[in-house]
C-alpha cells in the first residue's frame, strides 16, 4: 500500500496509533489540519480521481462511535456498528460508500479507546446479546497491518461475553488471527460474489481462491466464520456461475461448522444511485433491470426474488437451511 499524502488533525496528533503509522509512511508528506472534516467533505472533489491515490487522514472520532444498524442489516435483535475507518482499499462499482461520501481518501480514527468503551455500554444495555458490525464504511481487516484494528478490538469481545462482533472482508489479512486463540463470539464474514459480477466489478479485491483459503484456514484455527453473498449481482448465466462459487466455497470450508451464510439484494438509496452513475455513465450494473421502490433502488422484484430464490435452494444442498438468511426480509 502506497500513501503520499498524510493529513493529521491536531487533536490526533497525541495519539499513539499516529505515531505508528506515521512511523509506517515515514517518506510521505505530512499535512496538518485542523478537523479532517472540512477537506473530507469539501464540494467539488472527484470521488474517481482520488480513488486512483488516495490520501490518508489521521482524525479523532466526536459525537456517537457506535450507532444502531439500519433495517435489515444484522443477524441477532440488537444491531450495531462502528466505523473505525471511512472507505475501503478496495474499489467495487457496486459499493454504496461512492454514493456516500465526496471524497475517496481513507480516514482512520485513532481513538479506539473511545471507541472501545462506548462498545462495552452498548452491550451493558443487552444482557440478552447485541451485534456489533465493524466492515459497514470499510472492509474489516483490509488494512490490518496499518490500523491494528482487529489486534485492538479482538481482545474487547474477549471481556464481552454477552456481545459478539462481526469482521467481514473481502480481503485475505488474517494473520493476526491466526496468531490469537479464536473466541466464539467473533464472526470473520467473508464476502463473495460470482465470478462474472466479480470480474467486471471488484477491482483491487483478492482472488476469490485466496479468499477460501484464508477462510479455510481461520475455520481450521477454531474461528467461526460465515459467508456472505451480498450483494447478489444480475448477469447472463448466474445460476451456474453460483453454482461454481458454492462448489469452490465448500469444496474448502466445512459448510456444517460455519456460523452464517447471508443472501443480500443490490439495493441502493435513490441519491447515492444517481451519484454513482454519474461517476460511472457506462457502467451496464447501473443501467438495465433496474426500478425505484419507495426511494430505494435495486432489481426488479420478479428479478431480484428469482434470483435470491435460485441461490437460496443451491445453498440448501451444502448448507443447514437455518444458518442461511435472506437479506431480503422473506426469511
Amino acid at each position: 500500500m502506497l500513501i503520499d499524502v498524510i493529513y493529521v488533525e491536531r487533536e490526533a496528533r497525541d495519539y499513539p496509533k499516529t505515531d505508528e503509522v506515521l512511523a509506517r509512511f515515514a517518506q510521505a508528506r505530512v499535512i496538518e489540519c485542523e478537523r479532517h472534516g472540512a477537506l473530507f467533505n469539501r464540494a467539488g472533489q472527484n470521488f474517481r480521481l482520488q480513488k486512483n491515490r488516495p490520501a490518508l487522514m489521521l482524525a479523532v472520532k466526536h459525537g456517537r462511535t457506535v450507532l444502531p444498524a439500519p433495517a435489515e442489516y444484522g443477524l441477532g435483535k440488537n444491531n450495531y456498528y462502528f466505523s473505525h475507518m471511512l472507505n475501503c482499499l478496495y474499489d467495487c462499482r457496486y459499493c454504496f460508500l461512492q454514493g456516500l461520501y465526496r471524497s475517496a481518501n481513507y480516514v482512520l480514527y485513532v481513538n479506539y479507546a473511545d471507541f472501545a468503551g462506548s462498545i462495552r455500554e452498548h452491550a451493558d444495555r443487552h444482557p440478552d446479546g447485541a451485534w456489533f458490525y465493524s466492515g459497514y464504511d470499510c472492509d474489516s481487516l483490509a488494512l490490518e497491518p496499518v490500523t491494528g484494528f482487529a489486534d485492538a478490538f479482538v481482545p474487547l469481545f474477549a471481556s464481552l461475553p454477552n456481545a459478539s462482533l462481526e469482521l467481514r472482508t473481502k480481503s485475505t489479512q488474517v494473520r493476526s488471527l491466526l496468531s490469537r486463540e479464536p473466541l466464539d463470539n467473533v464472526v470473520v464474514a467473508f464476502s463473495f460474489t460470482t465470478r462474472p459480477a466479480g470480474d467486471a466489478l471488484e477491482h483491487k479485491v483478492p482472488d476469490p481462491q485466496r479468499r477460501i483459503d484464508a477462510m479455510a484456514a481461520l475455520q481450521q484455527h477454531g474461528w467461526p466464520v460465515g459467508v456472505r453473498f451480498d450483494p447478489i449481482i444480475y448477469h447472463e448465466g448466474f445460476d451456474d456461475s453460483f453454482a461454481m462459487l458454492c462448489e469452490r466455497v465448500f469444496s474448502r470450508v466445512d459448510a456444517a461448522r460455519l456460523h452464517s451464510v447471508c443472501l443480500g439484494a443490490f439495493r441502493l438509496p435513490r441519491d447515492f444511485f444517481k451519484r454513482m452513475r454519474r461517476l460511472y455513465p457506462r457502467e451496464r450494473l447501473f443501467s438495465q433491470h433496474l426500478e425505484n421502490t419507495d426511494g430505494m433502488i435495486g432489481y426488479r422484484r420478479d428479478l431480484e426474488t428469482a434470483l435470491l430464490d435460485g441461490a437460496y435452494d443451491r445453498l440448501t444442498q451444502y448448507v443447514p437451511t437455518a444458518a442461511i438468511r435472506r437479506m431480503d426480509g422473506v426469511a
